[in-house]
């Protein structure tokens, strides 16, 4: 049986600075949310195809590595989900993103690989959202130092995605 609506979050679910990308979302369904991004995302990153290495500034991440920094920030978002969601009581970690994007390969792997990988771990998280147990969207746990609920921590999947789709269209331009 799915899962009842995630509704929207509230102030307090998500992480502080959040709140203008998650304010930006329009919708009070995740799911259905995540599942129609998913395919302009990969149009979006297709655009690129020509300019994959591309960054905007020295010392700012290439095309390709945003992309491979999507799909990392989306898998452990999920695993923070997993564990607020069955009631993890201990505090979740931060990750330094930069450090995770500078050993992640990004830059030898094919788009089409990326972007297989992207939507894999998009499909495992809406699985995961599907299968949610009744009231398990209200949730929360500590995570990277604030308080959350898997409702507010699956939003933020989406408005970072968002967020990222955002400078490519500003900085990068195909």
């Amino acid at each position: 049986m799915p899962s009842s609506p995630s509704g929207r979050p509230q102030p307090g679910e998500y992480a502080e600075y959040m709140t203008g990308a998650i304010a930006a979302v329009q919708g009070d369904d995740i799911r259905a949310l995540l599942e129609a991004q998913a395919g302009p995302t990969a149009d979006v990153f297709r655009a690129f195809a020509l300019r994959l290495d591309h960054a905007y500034a020295p010392g700012k991440w290439t095309v390709r590595q945003i992309l491979g920094h999507l799909v990392d920030d989306e898998r452990i978002f999920g695993y923070r989900m997993l564990c607020v969601a069955r009631r993890e009581p201990l505090a979740l970690p931060g990750f330094d993103e930069n450090l995770y994007v500078a050993n992640g390969g990004f830059e030898g792997r094919d788009l089409e690989d990326l972007l297989a990988e992207y939507r894999a771990v998009r499909g495992a998280t809406l699985a995961f959202l599907q299968g949610l147990p009744a009231g398990a969207w209200d949730h929360r746990g500590t995570t990277n130092g604030y308080s959350a609920t898997v409702r507010g921590l699956a939003f933020q999947v989406l408005a970072h995605e968002r967020h990222h789709l955002g400078i490519l269209a500003e900085r990068y331009r195909p």
